[in-house]
Parts: structure tokens; sequence; C-alpha cells
């Protein structure tokens, strides 16, 4: 009976991450396809012969659309809000391991941001420049605007590392005459270098494909997000379809290119 229970249970978890896997890339799986249209062909099935003429297009000067302007703005944004959510996460966790006065206060502060709908902050943050008289733009709205996002991801990541830490590696440092800077050195920072290059992926990816906080956030010239929304209502060739495979590799190589880094990072502690 016990078995019959554990193989029914098997097969309704199966069968739902099936469907998950289905809902998630069977779209990613269709514009893939239709990326590589003949040059006659259409935004829809069938396909008109096989190509590769509308990722060349990319490369030309568009009508409607800046892919170069927009991908450049969307890593800039993305690599400055990692480097910021790396640091404060860390320094963050490094300072709630020990309690201080108005500690719980300023953590429900941290993630309350999670919870308030992200059009909400993007207009308001939009409406605060404009009555300050200052020009909203990807670099200072939307980078702020993007770190109420990424920040309180990263900042509960490193809650959960320091709060699995034993401070005897800590103190086996100290009893050996390390100060306190050569203790997070040569010690704590190997051990949580994996999590901190998980959470600035984290804060790269989030950043990278946030369309909401950065809607009312950007300015006058958009993000990769922003610029394939608009191309929607505009471009009427695939070339809009190579766009997001391109896209879509380039996220998948930065994943792939940190797990790969991660995975060194470990194999090189566990040899040391």
């Amino acid at each position: 009976m016990y078995r019959e229970k554990r193989s029914r249970e098997f097969y309704l978890l199966a069968i739902f991450f099936a469907g998950f896997v289905f809902f998630l890339y069977g779209p990613l799986s269709a514009i893939l396809i239709l990326s590589f249209q003949g040059p006659n062909g259409g935004l829809t099935f069938p396909l008109s012969g096989t190509s590769l003429h509308w990722f060349a297009n990319l490369l030309e000067t568009q009508a409607v659309g800046d892919f170069g302007g927009s991908f450049r703005r969307s890593l800039a944004l993305g690599l400055m809000v990692m480097a910021v959510t790396v640091i404060v996460s860390l320094l963050a966790g490094l300072a709630f391991r020990r309690r201080f006065m108005g500690s719980t206060a300023l953590f429900y502060l941290t993630v309350a941001s999670l919870v308030v709908p992200s059009i909400i902050i993007s207009l308001g943050i939009g409406v605060l420049f404009q009555q300050l008289g200052l020009q909203p733009s990807w670099y200072t709205s939307a980078f702020g605007a993007h770190l109420t996002w990424t920040l309180p991801f990263g900042v509960l990541i490193m809650f959960a590392v320091f709060n699995r830490f034993s401070p005897a590696y800590e103190e086996a440092a100290r009893d050996l005459g390390a100060n306190s800077w050569q203790t997070f050195r040569h010690v704590v920072l190997p051990m949580i270098a994996p999590s901190l290059i998980g959470v600035g992926l984290f804060g790269f990816t989030l950043s990278y494909d946030e369309f909401a906080r950065t809607l009312m956030t950007a300015g006058t010239f958009n993000t990769l997000p922003l610029e394939i929304y608009g191309m929607t209502t505009n471009v009427t060739t695939p070339v809009l379809y190579a766009l997001g495979t391109v896209t879509t590799l380039f996220s998948f190589l930065v994943i792939a290119g940190t797990l790969g880094l991660i995975v060194h990072l470990n194999r090189r502690r566990t040899r040391t």
C-alpha cells in the first residue's frame, strides 16, 4: 500500500513537472524555430524556408528599434546592480549575525518592497524624480528601482548562508593568530564565495530582465526589455524572434558560466 502511494505521488509529480517544462520552454522553442525563417518568412508558421537572414539583419541599421544601444544599457545596468547587490548583501549578512537595536524593523523594511507591486514602485520613483526636477534615466532612477527588487533577495540569501555558517572556523583562525581582516579574507570569504556568486547572478538576471520597475524610470533611452516590448507593436518581421533567441542564449551562457565558476571554486576549496 505504501509503495503504491509513493508510486502515485511520483507519477503526479512527474506529470506536474512535465507540464511546467512544457509551459516554460514551449513558447521559447516556437520563437527559436521561427527565428530561422527564410527571407520571405512571416511571424507565424509554417516556415518559409530556413536561413540565418534575420540574425544577420540584427547587425544592420533598423528602421524601428535600437538593439545594440538597448543591450549595452541593460548589460551596464545589470552589472551595476549586481555589484551593489553583492556588496550590500554581504555587509548586511555580516551585520545581522548579531542582534542590534532596530534590526527587526530594518529587516522588514528591507523585504517590504517584495510585496509592493513593481509598477507602483516604478511610478513612485518616476514621479519623485519629476517633482525634484531631475530627469529619470536608466543609470539613476532605474538603477535605484532595480535595487529595490534585487537587494531583498540578496539579503535573504546571505541571511540563510550565515545562519548555517559555523563560528568555529573563525574561532580556530583567531586561535592561530589571525586578526579580524585575515579571518574574513582567508576563512570566511572563500567559504561563502559560491553563495556570493549566486547572489551576483541573481542580481544581474533580475535587473537584466526587469520590465515593470524600468517602465517609468528609464527615461528617454530604453533598456532591452522595454525595447523588445516596443518592437512588438511596430516590427512585423522575424527579426524580433531572432533578437529573442540571441538574448535567451546570452542569458543561458551567463548562467552556465556562473555555475561553472561555482563548481571550480568548490573543487578548489575541496583540494585545499
